[in-house]
């Protein structure tokens, strides 16, 4: 406690960051302010009573939907859409950079290819925008909230076609100047406050959603009688764990020692002696991070998006096996492309061949391999060697909110004992420690520096 007060206290002095983490916060209470604000046309508490009544499974799929926007999906909200339509074209034009090459070229030309890069995502945030908002407005008007259930009071004074035209114009209007304001919000976090401003809008919408579920499970514990206080003590001390597991999950690396030599002439005998310096590469265990559980979630909710358009009873049936997200076949499809598509980023996010080169250019090797191509392999074979335990890891992670919640758990406390959910979290705060920590760093040792010139003493 007394080394809490202590970071506290640091902070606290030091200005800039001070200042920042500040500015942060501003950011972050706006952000939550236009999550409450709905659609034009929309009554908040019809579409929260309808998501009460609705079953387990269609439930699970909204819980997910809505723990990166912080509840914003379910209200109707102006940033309904949040950051997804933005991180989604980051990830699309990451993957075409791959394979267009008019992309990698501006993505390898320094600080103008990257504003250039980052232009075209978005303008591909927009185009999603398009497609995600009509979607998400049939949903409130038809599959979810029809135009006849007027007398529920879920939509407000919607009777006419005209008026039906009017309120999906300006719903396509907001859902998109959301979600391009949310993006304004986290570049200008990144730019003027601490840590990554997207990370830090989605890591506030799952936060947002922790005291009520903490609150629920309580309750389901206590109140309920669903076991007491002893299950409820036993359930932190496993989600504690969890949080352990995932910390040394993201955070395990494999050294791989490096060599670089050098030559420099000694001055006594004025020869060349070969002088050796010794590095490392860090291959993380899980390089591609949450990446593959928020590819596998995007597969894995594709088909439950469209299961009420399929008229294909074979298709739908099929879709069905699939529809209950705490299910054994949903689950087990979900886990299985996870570790798929780990090893996939991997492949795609580690240039295997790019190191080597850039070591045999630098002068670098490994012990006992061969520059070039056999460094390559190398770096391959152990890379692949690590990635199979990390994706079969962060494939238990991904599924453990399911496996908590069958064995008594309530829904929305489950959401953070695993998945995307607690992957971000602790990703997040991870780097903002390392941020605050590196601010500290500098803060204080310009400060030490200050005092050390001020006492130095110049002859006359």
């Amino acid at each position: 406690m007394k080394n809490f007060f202590t970071i506290f206290h640091n902070i606290w002095n030091a200005k800039e960051l001070r200042d920042k983490i500040i500015t942060t916060l501003n950011f972050l209470l706006i952000y939550r302010l236009g999550a409450y604000i709905p659609l034009p046309g929309i009554n908040p508490l019809g579409i929260s009573d309808f998501i009460d009544k609705m079953n387990l499974g269609s439930k699970g799929i909204m819980q997910i939907l809505s723990s990166f926007t912080g509840g914003a999906f379910n209200r109707a909200s102006i940033f309904a859409l949040g950051i997804m339509p933005y991180i989604s074209a980051s990830i699309i034009i990451q993957l075409m950079c791959l394979v267009v090459p008019s992309l990698q070229r501006l993505q390898k030309d320094g600080e103008s290819g990257k504003k250039q890069v980052n232009l075209i995502i978005r303008w591909l945030t927009i185009g999603i925008c398009m497609i995600q908002g009509p979607l998400y407005l049939i949903s409130l008007t038809k599959q979810f909230i029809p135009y006849t259930t007027l007398s529920h009071a879920y939509l407000l004074n919607i009777d006419f076609f005209y008026e039906k035209m009017l309120f999906w114009i300006i719903g396509m209007v907001v859902l998109t100047s959301g979600t391009i304001f949310t993006m304004w919000l986290g570049d200008k976090m990144t730019e003027e406050g601490v840590g990554n401003g997207i990370s830090l809008i989605i890591m506030s919408g799952i936060v947002a959603r922790f005291p009520d579920a903490v609150i629920k499970e309580i309750y389901n514990k206590t109140e309920v009688g669903h076991g007491g206080l002893i299950v409820l003590f036993l359930e932190l001390m496993l989600w504690l764990l969890v949080i352990l597991f995932s910390i040394v999950i993201i955070q395990a690396i494999r050294k791989i020692q490096v060599q670089y030599v050098s030559h420099h002439k000694s001055t006594v005998f004025s020869s060349k002696i070969m002088h050796r310096k010794h590095q490392y590469i860090p291959l993380k265990m899980t390089s591609a991070g949450v990446m593959p559980i928020i590819f596998s979630q995007a597969i894995m909710l594709f088909p439950l998006t469209f299961y009420d358009y399929v008229s294909n009873n074979k298709i739908k049936n099929f879709f069905h096996l699939f529809q209950d997200v705490y299910g054994l076949w949903y689950n087990l499809a979900f886990s299985s492309l996870v570790i798929i598509f780990t090893f996939f980023y991997t492949a795609i996010t580690i240039p295997v061949n790019q190191i080597a080169d850039d070591l045999k250019r630098n002068g670098g090797h490994i012990p006992k391999i061969k520059p070039g191509k056999d460094t390559a392999k190398y770096l391959d074979s152990i890379l692949s060697k690590i990635t199979f335990p990390g994706s079969i890891l962060l494939a238990l992670i991904a599924i453990l909110p399911s496996i908590v919640f069958r064995i008594g758990i309530t829904q929305n406390f489950s959401l953070f004992y695993g998945g995307t959910s607690l992957l971000i979290l602790v990703g997040v705060v991870l780097d903002i420690i390392q941020q605050v920590n590196m601010h500290l760093l500098n803060y204080y040792y310009d400060d030490l520096m200050m005092m050390k010139n001020r006492n130095i003493r110049y002859p006359i």
